[in-house]
């Protein structure tokens, strides 16, 4: 079988390239560039030209070809202007969910085709299982690096061209066998931040597109939730809709330069002191730009019961599993990268879909995806209002 490997310059796609060799399949290395505007960006944590070259080294120790793709143009249409805009209506995207079902699994396929590629292969700590024509979406074995969350926007046609050879692996085993086959990057740290952009400093970065403008943060104390009417348990809409603030509901205590900065349960970058604990942000409105805190992590304004996605933005995985209006199903959810699962359950209705957690969520923020599995299989997505 030919396949084209996604090589990133990272261990994990270069032992993936290494596994499916040994296998004996044809595989081909394609480097896929990106991003190589540096604006905003940490120093040493997105260099695309350390990455192509470690790739390239990575492709001559395992004898395979190597080939170099350009797919910047791309990326900034489908998924960096989108981050932009997103950040501009005061919600917070998703760039690595967003880059995988667009560039990794979309443009990058396409080029993985002309190559001759049956299958596209990956370094995602995650599993494809078949079952009748089906294709699954299963976590990965290891629970500290299961990166199915990161998928949750694939579909069927897309799952079907994908390969993950560490799946089944601990990070661990990935790293001892970097290490036995003396690959050139076996102690190369994992990357962080955005998908391909890197670590950044997010309001620096976002400056490119959206300028600052100053802002009140308005602190609310936890005296205003005591006396707030609770929604009936069956008023679904008012369960799932975040609180709305107004500056009165609590005390100026300083300035920021634009609400569209911030998101929810953010704690670094507010600068303000004379607090015991520190404050996180409750709210963010970007029409009065404003920002609105809470001392300490357990502060009430942090956390909701329930979310609400919009029937255009429901993503099934498993379309024969998916709901119809009036169905109620129980699953496990979780909202963001790395989260422990959540018991939930969801509420069908023709507008959307409803989450009902058995216990109150922290930092549940609009424009991040919810994702909702079956045991080890994540069944669908959607993107929460």
């Amino acid at each position: 079988m030919k396949i084209v490997v996604g090589l990133s310059g990272g261990v994990d796609s270069a032992v993936a390239a290494y596994l499916l060799k040994r296998e004996g399949h044809e595989v081909v290395a394609v480097f896929m560039r990106n991003w190589h505007d540096s604006t905003g960006t940490l120093h040493g944590d997105c260099s695309w030209e350390e990455d192509a070259d470690l790739a390239r080294m990575v492709a001559r120790k395992l004898e395979i070809p190597f080939e170099f793709v350009d797919l910047s143009g791309e990326y900034r249409r489908r998924v960096v202007d989108y981050m932009f805009a997103e950040y501009e209506k005061g919600r917070t995207p998703n760039p690595d969910v967003l880059c995988n079902r667009e560039i990794k699994f979309d443009a990058f396929v396409n080029v993985a085709l002309e190559l001759g590629a049956d299958k596209v292969a990956t370094g995602h700590y995650c599993r494809v299982l078949e079952t009748e024509g089906v294709f699954r979406l299963l976590a990965g074995r290891d629970p500290g690096k299961d990166q199915s969350y990161f998928l949750c926007g694939l579909s069927q046609s897309q799952l079907s061209v994908a390969l993950f050879p560490l799946g089944n692996m601990l990070k661990s085993e990935v790293r001892r066998i970097a290490a036995e086959q003396r690959l050139p990057n076996a102690d190369k740290k994992d990357s962080q931040g955005i998908c391909f952009v890197g670590k950044v400093d997010l309001p620096v970065f976002l400056r490119q597109k959206i300028a600052p403008r100053k802002g009140d943060v308005i602190e609310i104390f936890p005296d205003f939730y005591r006396n707030l009417p609770q929604p009936d348990a069956s008023d679904y809409a008012a369960l799932s809709t975040p609180l709305k603030y107004s500056p009165s509901d609590g005390k100026k205590i300083g300035t920021h330069d634009g609400a569209f900065y911030y998101t929810i349960g953010q704690r670094k970058g507010l600068n303000i002191g004379g607090h015991r604990e520190p404050l996180f942000v409750a709210a963010i409105d970007v029409e009065t730009n404003t920002v609105y805190v809470g001392e300490g992590d357990a502060h009430p304004g942090l956390f909701r019961k329930a979310l609400f996605v919009a029937a255009g933005e429901i993503h099934w995985i498993r379309k024969d599993l998916a709901m119809r209006a009036g169905e109620s199903r129980r699953f496990d959810l979780r909202i963001r990268y790395r989260q422990p699962l959540q018991k939930a359950r969801i509420e069908m209705r023709s507008e959307g879909l409803y989450v009902l957690f058995d216990e109150p969520q922290r930092g549940i923020t609009s424009g991040q995806f919810a994702a909702w599995y079956s045991d080890e299989e994540l069944i669908g997505s959607g993107v929460i209002q």
